[in-house]
């Protein structure tokens, strides 16, 4: 019990401030991309080619990046010859409509904006979630968890995850909804109290990310469920939920 005294009082304080305007993020991590379409070449289609998710199409001969599809593996920016594609270190991915996901020529990224002001009142300052893991690879269900770690503390901002949908507010949901999962996930969401929220958390809820198109997958959660918010990534970063979470709540802007 010294022992386990002593640590934590050499660890200190382990709780990492939010908002911030640069969170503490991993070296090499890849956040919202860009894509300068004065260096696309008419017909290179070499990004579209090389994305193992298809989330480049052609627009006018230039690619256009559907981030719901992307799953931030950096295959584009290596093999673009003009090196008109890029990742920034922006954590804010998430948005509120599906369409937002799409980057091209037509203006900014769009975050996400806040819940209405009836929905504010109700969830604003107590959000309970429970998180459905409808047929994914575990990495997405992993960083969702980290939120309730004492480095994130998600809890701080009234956000909890419940074990029962009976008990929330709404459901996280992670994977490509397979075939397997649709009846389950149903199920949770008819249990879930109304009023209700859907977050679409990584690629694969977003899409079907890999496994889009798959007859074993409905490629998404939007195939079954109203989605309220959509968190793009391959995992999304804990920094980049927990900013989706609170731009929901009306928390942060």
């Amino acid at each position: 019990m010294l022992n386990i005294i002593r640590t934590r009082l050499a660890q200190g304080f382990r709780t990492a401030k939010y908002p911030v305007p640069n969170p503490p993020l991993p070296g090499g991590f890849r956040g919202l991309p860009s894509v300068d379409f004065s260096r696309c070449e008419t017909g290179c289609r070499a990004c579209e080619k090389i994305c193992p998710t298809g989330c480049f199409a052609p627009d006018n001969g230039r690619p256009a990046l559907d981030l719901g599809k992307c799953i931030f593996c950096g295959s584009c920016e290596r093999q673009c010859p003009k090196g008109a594609v890029g990742f920034s270190t922006d954590h804010r991915l998430a948005v509120r409509k599906r369409e937002d996901l799409l980057l091209s020529r037509a203006g900014a990224y769009r975050k996400a904006d806040a819940l209405s002001a009836a929905m504010r009142r109700i969830f604003g300052r107590s959000l309970r979630l429970r998180q459905v893991s409808a047929g994914g690879c575990n990495a997405c269900e992993a960083d969702v968890n980290v939120l309730n770690t004492p480095v994130f503390d998600i809890s701080r901002f009234g956000i909890q995850f419940v074990a029962s949908p009976r008990h929330a507010d709404g459901l996280l949901v992670t994977g490509p909804v397979t075939r397997n999962m649709e009846l389950a996930l149903r199920k949770t969401w008819e249990a879930t109290p109304a009023p209700r929220i859907v977050i679409a958390s990584g690629a694969c809820a977003i899409s079907g990310g890999l496994f889009a198109g798959r007859a074993e997958t409905l490629s998404g959660a939007g195939a079954v469920l109203p989605v309220d918010l959509f968190i793009p990534g391959c995992p999304p970063h804990p920094w980049a939920i927990l900013d989706g979470l609170l731009r929901l709540l009306g928390k942060i802007r």
